[in-house]
């Protein structure tokens, strides 16, 4: 598709802005962008995960209703970028594009009712585990870097809370953590640490495509061209 060009995502850039309309749309088609919701107070926490599963503007194509969050790249990448009003036009004629875009909020929704309960009711460090899988699944690869301050928002949590939790999951084997650089050692050690949501909203992601045409599409972007 002509309108499709390749863009880099550096870290810290702004896929979209609380209560503003987004300009374009991005297929992320490598790296991971974090949507977050901001308080009066400047506090933000994490209310969703974006990696190479789909567009991140997905919930402007529904209407014009604007919300609070704001999405930026917490994992450098790159995406197929494109005009939203012009993905927002083939999105009304295109049934296998507005199936797959239904499909992607289905999945976010459940996600993140799912992650509600889970940062209510479990421990930080089995919370951190699950977040450090899940960043893994999306991405593709067991090296992350990640400022403690953007683990903080991920998690609802102090710096210094993130900084003594990720110590304990270090002195147990399981990752390397030193400043903004994460990497997995033993995943298995992590997913027996992670807490019962991480199996839950594994399975929502691995189900997300069922059919490998689908997933195609959403990769190459719009018409899977």
């Amino acid at each position: 598709m002509k309108e499709l060009r390749p863009v880099s995502l550096p870290v810290g850039t702004v896929l979209f802005e609380a209560d503003t309309p987004p300009r374009y749309a991005h297929f992320i088609t490598s790296g991971m962008a974090s949507i977050v919701t901001v308080l009066n107070g400047g506090d933000a926490v994490e209310v969703g995960l974006i990696g190479r599963e789909g567009v991140a503007e997905k919930i402007h194509l529904l209407g014009p209703q604007l919300g609070m969050t704001r999405c930026f790249m917490q994992i450098q990448g790159t995406a197929l970028r494109m005009n939203l009003k012009s993905l927002q036009e083939r999105f009304v004629h295109s049934q296998p594009l507005l199936s797959l875009v239904h499909r992607l909020i289905q999945y976010e929704t459940l996600s993140l009712s799912q992650l509600s309960a889970c940062n209510r009711l479990h421990e930080v460090e089995e919370r951190l585990a699950r977040w450090i899988l899940t960043v893994q699944d999306k991405t593709g690869d067991p090296e992350m870097r990640l400022t403690q301050e953007f683990l903080g928002q991920m998690l609802g949590a102090r710096r210094s809370t993130v900084n003594i939790t990720a110590g304990t999951l270090q002195r147990a084997g399981l990752i390397v953590y030193k400043r903004s650089y994460l990497r997995i050692v033993d995943r298995q050690g992590l997913e027996d640490v992670a807490c019962e949501c991480y199996p839950i909203v594994k399975k929502l992601f691995e189900n997300l495509y069922t059919n490998t045409s689908e997933f195609d599409l959403v990769r190459q972007g719009p018409n899977g061209r």
